[in-house]
Parts: structure tokens; sequence; C-alpha cells
């Protein structure tokens, strides 16, 4: 089982194109080897394969804040969870279950109002992780540079203390618990930890 992440960047054009490219492949990156675990195209698309489903989400919502740093900018991610059937040389030829719902999930996610979605072959793994999404959405959409910042470093950098985090992003301890707690980041970790719960069910 894996995962695909298949997203698109919103306000592309309104946007510094340069600026939410290099955070763009460097989230990516992260993830392996382009083309073959990930690729950009179409302009502002994207699709990225997670070899351990149950980093996929922890995945999608570091590349979220990570887009977020930019004012105005926002991403759209499908996370879709199942398998790989055919291994291509680039990840936008390989297929399998995983693909055909990340894929599917990608352009429902206008009509269902979310940035950010989960889909597997099981509906009701699905329908509660996205619950938990949609509450959670009411906070991301609308966080701040500042706070998308904070988050993404704190994911990044989970054993860094508040003091650590501080000193990398050049701002006191209190201004890092402040940002944190107004990015909603514990309520992150708890949805984070209750989807790494779950989907060990699916395996």
């Amino acid at each position: 089982m894996i995962c695909v992440l298949t997203g698109d960047i919103i306000n592309s054009r309104r946007s510094d194109t340069k600026r939410w490219l290099k955070i763009l492949r460097n989230e990516l990156s992260k993830t392996g080897a382009t083309p073959k675990n990930w690729e950009i195209y179409r302009g502002d698309s994207f699709q990225a394969e997670i070899k351990n489903p149950a980093q996929a989400l922890h995945v999608a919502l570091k590349l979220k804040a990570a887009i977020k740093t930019l004012k105005g900018t926002d991403v759209r991610i499908a996370v879709g969870i199942g398998d790989k059937t055919y291994n291509a040389k680039t990840i936008t030829e390989s297929n399998g279950s995983a693909f055909v719902h990340s894929g599917q999930l990608a352009g429902e996610l206008k009509s269902l109002k979310m940035n950010l979605a989960v889909r597997s072959h099981n509906a009701d793994f699905n329908n509660e992780i996205n619950l938990y999404l949609k509450l959670l959405l009411l906070i991301m959409d609308n966080w701040t540079v500042n706070a998308a910042a904070t988050l993404h470093a704190a994911l990044e950098y989970p054993d860094k203390s508040q003091e650590a985090l501080g000193k990398l992003l050049k701002v006191k301890q209190n201004a890092v618990s402040t940002r944190l707690k107004r990015a909603c980041y514990y309520e992150v970790l708890e949805v984070l930890q209750m989807y790494q719960t779950k989907i060990k069910l699916l395996q």
C-alpha cells in the first residue's frame, strides 16, 4: 500500500512563480527523486508518491504550510491511498488504485470546497478523516504567513524545542508559542496521530 498526492497551486498566476516553484520543488524533493517519485506538470500541478502511507498526511500538511508562507498563495492536495500496479519511469505514467483515488479526488476538491482530503477503498475511514480535515481547514486555509512558517518548522523539526525553533525563525520563544497556538498546531498533531492510528487498520 502506498499514497499518492495530486495537487495544484491556488492563485499561482497571481503569485511569484519563482518563489512558489522553489518552495514546491524543495518540499517534493524530500519524497524522493524526480520524475520517478514526484513530478510537476501543466505549470502548477504536481504528483508525488509517498511510500509510507502513515506519513502521507504529514507530508501534505507540511507542504500546505510551506506554500502558505507566501501571502495569498495556497495549495489543493488530494491524498490517494491504495496499491501500485504499474511502476513506470515517471510517476505520472505509473498506475494503481492509489493513483486512481488521488486523481479522481483531485478533480472533486473544488466541488467539495476542500483544499485537502483523503480517499481510500474504505468509506468509513475516508468520512472520518475528511471530517477532521474539514474542521482543521477552517483554520489552516486562513493561516497567516508567520503562523504557516512556524508550523512548518515545527513539523519539519519535531524534536526541536520552541526556543530552538525561535532561533531558527529569528523570533523569541513566546512568539513561537503564540503562533503555534494560532495555527492550531496541537490540534494538527492530534489529527495526524488519529490518521496514523486509523490507517494501520487499512493494512
